[in-house]
């Protein structure tokens, strides 16, 4: 009788150690999915909005790497993430061509704006046109905090000013190497202009009292695509998780969830 209670004994204590075991082994590698994103996504909320619906259905729990989109390119190149959700169209079919991304999706779009003090000094809101209101910053010499950190919005900042052939004098011009949410706060401290994307100034709105003073030139498109890092290159990479996210966020409920989430009360993300 005492050889059976002791056999029970030791049974049950075996059955807690495995089972306390089980509670406080982390996820395994399998479970974790690493993304390299924009700052906007980030910045503005989205992330935060529907990320937990695709943790909640696929058991993956998704690492956020929010940087500007050079950066999160670069991470992607490097095999540091698994997966990449960025805006910047011809650098991202560059990553593609160089064979270090695979299956890439359009996901969502919105658009730039340029904003800037309510009073606007340079007399932005009267053009319609990005190239005439970015001329008419430049030549009231006014000031203008770009990104400066490769960012999709640094990008097309800059193309715009290769397009117009001019951009503000250095006095003028300050070059922030910052995400879009602290430009905005910079912009707003200085009573600047700046190009950033809807949602972000959406979400910022409030606090920065920046106002939109140009919008709707169709050149001001802002697209986002997603891209799962290449796993011939770097066959230790979650692929399969990549995957399952790149099919999730571009699928009838992915989509769902983007249309849904609203900054300040605005739509300002529209799925594909």
């Amino acid at each position: 009788m005492k050889k059976t209670n002791t056999c029970i004994k030791i049974t049950r204590y075996l059955l807690l150690v495995v089972l306390s075991s089980i509670s406080i082994f982390p996820a395994t590698a399998q479970d974790i999915l690493k993304m390299s994103t924009t700052t906007s996504t980030e910045n503005s909320g989205l992330l935060k909005f529907i990320l937990p619906a695709f943790e909640a259905e696929s058991k993956v729990k998704v690492q956020v790497i929010a940087v500007g989109t050079g950066k999160a390119l670069e991470l992607a190149k490097n095999g540091d993430v698994d997966v990449a959700l960025v805006h910047a169209r011809e650098a991202e079919d560059q990553f593609i061509a160089a064979g270090h991304g695979v299956n890439r999706h359009d996901v969502m779009y919105n658009d730039f704006v340029i904003v800037g003090p309510e009073q606007d000094p340079a007399g932005v809101k009267k053009e319609t046109d990005v190239m005439a209101a970015l001329k008419r910053i430049v030549t009231a010499k006014a000031r203008f905090i770009s990104r400066g950190d490769n960012s999709g919005t640094d990008a097309m900042e800059q193309k715009y000013w290769r397009l117009l052939g001019d951009k503000p004098k250095a006095g003028a011009y300050v070059s922030a190497g910052l995400g879009m949410g602290e430009v905005l706060t910079m912009a707003a401290e200085m009573q600047a202009y700046t190009l950033s994307d809807r949602a972000t100034y959406a979400a910022y709105k409030a606090k920065t009292g920046l106002q939109i003073l140009l919008q709707g030139d169709k050149r001001m498109l802002n697209p986002y695509g997603i891209i799962a890092v290449n796993p011939q290159k770097y066959p230790d990479i979650h692929y399969a998780a990549a995957m399952k996210f790149v099919s999730w966020v571009t699928s009838a409920e992915g989509k769902k969830k983007i249309a849904e989430f609203k900054a300040n009360g605005e739509q300002v993300f529209f799925p594909y």
